[in-house]
């Protein structure tokens, strides 16, 4: 396949390794042009517009191009948590999230296999899959690439962690990230505007010829949601974020502000002591909301303030997050359950 030339030598993230990852060599991304899967589960804590009725089926990818200091899912990102998987097996994944009531397919951190998930999603859409693809990325990653996966994609939900480059070398190993990042969502701005349509529940009464609830909700079909996760002490980052937001993508997607940030250390970045160990507080938070209203946003979601660890995911079991939050469907260790 053509993409495949993305591997050899590697420029699918700004880092340019160029490295030729089909020879079995890895990139800073840890992987080779192998397809690595953690697990694939159905996940009700996303967005409302892509959780819908049906949770949102994501599929964690082994590996990722940034080296965040506090990585929620360093497991999979980080320490190589994953099983190599051929295009057909990833396309039968993604059809049985989808036979398991997806509202759509959430790839997380897949920039550095972009040639692998475009032949697996071209596969399994040969083989029934309906339902759209969302990009779950962390933003670092080309636009030569991200155009090379423009037809794969329906819906993008990228990060925009931080615009300070300093921060972003010292925690991200990546101080071109404030560049890269914004870029990356101009692009994926430009690729998709945002529609919604019907949940799945609301499509299969239709095409039982049943009645449709009007409260079902409606789900994304197409469009950006841009992610941003709150750090305790940094807020000035977060300020930062909701301007270029307000300047460059207020009415042509949506924002999603995270507070979520837990103190995790992660083992890959030698400066993850120095950051904050404790959660968001509750004066932070009504900042956020007074800086919402001075930027006028309104379209898009922030969480509530929940101090709390307990939703961390642990990718050694097989439901790695809370049985209110997930329903697995493939495990790194036992394949399909």
């Amino acid at each position: 396949m053509y993409l495949d030339k993305l591997y050899t030598p590697c420029t699918l993230c700004p880092r340019n390794c160029g490295v030729d990852r089909t020879s079995g060599q890895r990139g800073y991304c840890g992987e080779s042009s192998e397809l690595r899967i953690a697990v694939a589960n159905i996940h009700r804590g996303e967005e409302p517009p892509l959780t819908g009725l049906g949770g949102s089926g994501t599929i964690f990818v082994t590996g990722c191009t940034l080296g965040c200091a506090f990585c929620q899912n360093w497991q999979v990102s980080h320490s190589g948590m994953g099983k190599v998987v051929s295009t057909d097996e990833c396309a039968q994944i993604c059809l049985e999230l989808q036979r398991a009531g997806a509202e759509n397919i959430n790839i997380v951190t897949g920039s550095h296999s972009i040639p692998a998930l475009v032949s697996s999603i071209t596969r399994a859409r040969e083989l029934g899959l309906e339902i759209p693809v969302l990009w779950n990325s962390s933003s670092y990653e080309s636009v030569h690439a991200l155009k090379q996966a423009e037809t794969m994609i329906d819906v993008y939900l990228p990060d925009l962690k931080t615009l300070d480059s300093d921060f972003s070398g010292r925690y991200f190993n990546a101080p071109d990230y404030p560049a890269a990042a914004t870029a990356a969502i101009t692009e994926m701005i430009k690729q998709k505007k945002l529609r919604y349509g019907p949940c799945r529940t609301a499509v299969r009464a239709a095409q039982e010829g049943k009645p449709i609830d009007p409260d079902w909700p409606l789900v994304l079909e197409s469009g950006v949601i841009i992610r941003h996760l709150v750090l305790p002490d940094r807020l000035e980052d977060t300020r930062a974020v909701l301007a270029w937001f307000a300047e460059h993508a207020k009415g042509k997607a949506l924002l999603s502000l995270m507070t979520q940030y837990t103190p995790i250390k992660s083992p890959k970045n030698r400066y993850a002591g120095e950051l904050p160990n404790r959660f968001v507080n509750d004066k932070e938070y009504y900042t956020l909301q007074e800086w919402l209203e001075e930027y006028d946003i309104e379209d898009g979601f922030y969480q509530e303030l929940v101090p709390d660890d307990s939703w961390l995911p642990d990718f050694t079991r097989t439901n790695p997050f809370s049985s209110e939050l997930s329903v697995p469907i493939w495990h790194w260790s036992k394949g399909f359950l």
